[in-house]
């Protein structure tokens, strides 16, 4: 929207009050003329019906007269305003046009200015477009690699389900995750795989814990075929109620076979454990199927999952850590009988070093005092003034016994540790 300055308004204010001025000249003149006529024409029927003799020709011409000086003067004045709101337009004009001409020059350059920053700000966006283009680009193969890894990781799926549709194969899993589980937590010579017990039955995995638990039989089993077809929506409601009985049916068999197999009095412990390789159908007996986990209990059979196995094996080697610690504990004590009479031995060299470093402190005391006084003699005898050397010598002649008995008599003591 077009905003006008202050000048140009005021300029636009007199333009209108000039035309309304004009306007309002043009009906007032005509209403004075039409006034005019109409006194005149009553003054003059006035002085016809009164004057209608003498008087007609002279108020004829006076009247014409009177008319034509009026119509002049009107005329006159209509001329004056006429010229006045001719200036005043020209005038108005001129001012419009040089501050159209302000305006024009105002607005091109907000214009220019504009354009530079919107040109700016567009090469900004285009910057900006072409960074995040190349970001999308770079996440684009990001992603591309990510659905390459994912497609293989499919195929990987694939491979599994078609692993698992087999019982050797399942059954060959389960081993190995077995073993890598027991492998991970617990020193070798506390399990063994694939033992031979005396019933001549193998058994999976065979943990040989402390007293009084013992030989402990763990055995992986994947009842996956009856699993898989209670979740099938595919299927009818009858056939999914049929396929959990069989679920139900398949697990108490495998507990059945673990308790008869791999329970030996006097050669494993009172109880076997029963590995199920997958979550989720250690889940769903635990959720929903509470009779089969209390009948394996009852044949003292515990079923656990990789997660609940890796608890169970912690426990175990806590247990193994604390009898060897519990085996090792005469060490421990001769260990630290021995590192105590080192210390005591210790002690004593350490009292003995401090005592010589006590009598070396004295020492060097003692020395030291011995140097201060020797200092004091040398100075003593540098501080001597010698008279002449005949008196020196009749001198020393004379007082020659005096001096030895001072001497004798003034002798400084030497301390006999200097």
């Amino acid at each position: 929207m077009l905003q006008l300055t202050p000048a140009e308004m005021l300029l636009a204010g007199l333009l209108a009050a000039a035309m309304v001025l004009l306007a309002w000249l043009l009906v007032r003149s005509y209403a004075a003329e039409r006034s005019l006529r109409a006194q005149l024409g009553d003054e003059l029927a006035a002085l016809m019906e009164q004057q209608l003799n003498v008087q007609h020709r002279d108020l004829l011409r006076d009247l014409h007269e009177g008319l034509a000086r009026q119509t002049d003067r009107i005329g006159e004045h209509a001329r004056a305003d006429r010229e006045l709101l001719q200036r005043g337009l020209t005038a108005a004009s001129l001012q419009l046009s040089r501050g159209m001409k302000v305006l024009t020059q105002s607005v091109d350059g907000r214009l220019d200015t504009l354009s530079g920053q919107v040109n700016q700000r567009l090469d900004e966006g285009f910057r900006k477009t072409n960074e995040t283009f190349a970001s999308v680009m770079a996440r684009l193969a990001t992603i591309d690699e990510a659905q390459k890894k994912i497609d293989g990781l499919t195929t990987n799926v694939v491979s599994l389900q078609e692993l698992l549709g087999d019982k050797r194969a399942r059954g060959a899993f389960g081993e190995v995750q077995l073993e890598a589980l027991v492998q991970n937590v617990l020193p070798p010579d506390a399990y063994a795989f694939q033992a031979v017990l005396p019933n001549n039955t193998r058994v999976d995995c065979l943990l040989t814990l402390p007293a009084p638990t013992g030989k402990v039989a763990v055995d992986a089993k994947f009842p996956l075929e009856n699993y898989h077809r209670m979740f099938d929506t595919e299927a009818a409601e009858l056939d999914r109620r049929a396929a959990q009985q069989a679920f139900r049916a398949d697990v108490k068999r495998h507990v059945d076979a673990i308790a008869s197999k791999y329970i030996l009095p006097g050669t494993t412990s009172d109880g076997a454990v029963m590995f199920l390789p997958a979550e989720a159908v250690f889940a769903e007996l635990h959720a929903y199927h509470p009779e089969v986990v209390a009948y394996a209990q009852a044949k003292r059979v515990w079923i656990v999952s990789p997660t609940t196995l890796m608890a169970v094996l912690n426990t175990a080697r806590a247990v193994l850590k604390d009898v060897e610690t519990r085996k090792q504990i005469h060490v421990i004590q001769d260990a630290l009988a021995k590192l105590a009479k080192d210390f005591r031995r210790f002690d004593e060299r350490m009292g003995a070093l401090a005592r010589h470093i006590e009598q070396a402190s004295r020492d060097v005391q003692d020395v030291q005092t011995s140097s201060r006084k020797i200092s004091a003699h040398f100075e003593k005898i540098e501080s001597v003034q010698f008279e002449d050397a005949g008196s020196e010598v009749s001198r020393e002649a004379a007082l020659a016994p005096a001096r030895d008995r001072d001497t004798a008599a003034t002798a400084v003591p030497v301390d006999p540790r200097i």
